[in-house]
C-alpha cells in the first residue's frame, strides 16, 4: 500500500463507525461543498480544499518525504521529535503514524468538535442545546490549540527524510463503536461494576491495569446503577463541555463512558448525579488505533509500536481472525 491508500482506508474505516452514519457525513460534506461554491475567489485560495473530501479534519498526511510501498509503519499514541528520531534510529521505518494530531491536524482539532453533538442528540440531548452548550467549548478549543507549535514534530520528519500522518478521530470513532456494541449486547450491566467488569474483559484494558492505568469510577460507586449508558466521551476531538451534564441527565443519561474527565466536568457530573467510567487515555486509543492497525496487518504491513500503544492484534495469523495477540517490542 502507498501513504495515500493508507490514508484513505484510515477515513472510509472511521466514517463506517462514525455514529452519525455514512448518510450523515455525506450530509455534512455536502453542505461544506455547497459553502464553498458560495465563497469569492480570494477566499476559495484560502479555503482547506481538504475539508470537502474528509470528516475529520485532525486526521492528516503531513509529510510524504518518499511516496513508495509502505512495508513497516512505526505508530504511536503521540509522536514527537524523539520518536522521529527513534523511527530514524530504528531503520527500515516507511510511515510514521501518530494518533493524537500534528501539524495542520492539530490546528483543526477544534473542528470535529461538532461530531459530539450528533452523538448527544441520539442520546436524547436536543441538537439546539448540544449545539449551543458546544460552541463555546469549540472555540476555546480553537483557541488553546492556537498558541501550539503545530508543526515541530512535522518539521522534524521533513529534516531526516520520514513520511508522517496523524489518524485521530477517524480511529476514535473505531473504539467509540467497538464500546457501543459491546455496552448494548449486554443485558446484564445493571451496577457500575459490572460496566467496569465487562471493560475488564477487553484486552487494551487488561494491559492497562497491570500499569496502573486500568478503568476507574470517577463519579459514582460500584453498586451504584447505571441507568442508561452513553458512549459520549470517546470520540469527537476531546472534552466538550461541563455545562452537558445537566442536559444529559434531563435526557435520562445515568452514566457516561469516557476516556479521561477534568476536576471541572468531574464537579458538574456529580452535581447532575451522572456516574462517569473511566475506560482510560493510552488504552482507548490504542483499541481505535489497533483496530484500524489490523487492517493495515491483513495486508502485510509490520507495525511497530511506541509512545504508548498497547498494540492487540485480533487476526488470527493463520485464518485471519479471532486471535487476540499482544506485541511487546
Amino acid at each position: 500500500m502507498k501513504i495515500q491508500e493508507i490514508y484513505n482506508l484510515a477515513i472510509n474505516k472511521g466514517i463506517e463507525a462514525d455514529f452519525r452514519g455514512k448518510e450523515g457525513v455525506e450530509r455534512l460534506l455536502k453542505r461544506k461543498k455547497e459553502k464553498y461554491e458560495k465563497l469569492s475567489e480570494k477566499e476559495k485560495e484560502e479555503f482547506d480544499k481538504e475539508a470537502l473530501e474528509n470528516p475529520y479534519l485532525d486526521s492528516r498526511i503531513l509529510n510524504i518525504a518518499e511516496d513508495k510501498e509502505i512495508k513497516r509503519v512505526l505508530v504511536g499514541i503521540d509522536i514527537e521529535p524523539a520518536e522521529v528520531l527513534l523511527a530514524k534510529e530504528f531503520g527500515g521505518i516507511d510511515l510514521i503514524i501518530s494518533h493524537h494530531p500534528l501539524g495542520k491536524g492539530l490546528a483543526n482539532l477544534h473542528e470535529v468538535m461538532e461530531l459530539q453533538c450528533d452523538v448527544l442528540n441520539q442520546y436524547g440531548v436536543p441538537i439546539n442545546i448540544a449545539e449551543g452548550l458546544m460552541k463555546e467549548r469549540i472555540d476555546e478549543v480553537a483557541r488553546g490549540v492556537n498558541a501550539r507549535n503545530h508543526q515541530r514534530t512535522v518539521d522534524a520528519a521533513k529534516i531526516l527524510g520520514l513520511n508522517l500522518m496523524c489518524l485521530h478521530t477517524a480511529c476514535d470513532n473505531l473504539a467509540a463503536k467497538f464500546l457501543k456494541n459491546e455496552v448494548e449486547k449486554k443485558d446484564s450491566l445493571i451496577r457500575l461494576e459490572d460496566l467496569l467488569n465487562l471493560l475488564k474483559e477487553i484486552p487494551e484494558y487488561q494491559e492497562a491495569i497491570k500499569i496502573g492505568a486500568g478503568p476507574k469510577i470517577f463519579v459514582g460507586d460500584p453498586e451504584r446503577r447505571c441507568g442508561k449508558i452513553a458512549i459520549t466521551e470517546i470520540t469527537g476531538g476531546t472534552e466538550g463541555s461541563p455545562k452537558l451534564y445537566e442536559k444529559m441527565a434531563n435526557a435520562g443519561i445515568g452514566t457516561t463512558v469516557g476516556m479521561h474527565v477534568s476536576e471541572e466536568h468531574k464537579k458538574e457530573a456529580e452535581a447532575a448525579n451522572i456516574n462517569v467510567v473511566i475506560a482510560g487515555h493510552m488504552s482507548s486509543d490504542s483499541l481505535g488505533v489497533n483496530l484500524f492497525l489490523d487492517e493495515l496487518e491483513k495486508r502485510g504491513i509490520e507495525i511497530i509500536p511506541c509512545s504508548g500503544l498497547i498494540r492487540i492484534s485480533r487476526l488470527d495469523k493463520k485464518q485471519g481472525r479471532g486471535n487476540i495477540e499482544l506485541y511487546n517490542v
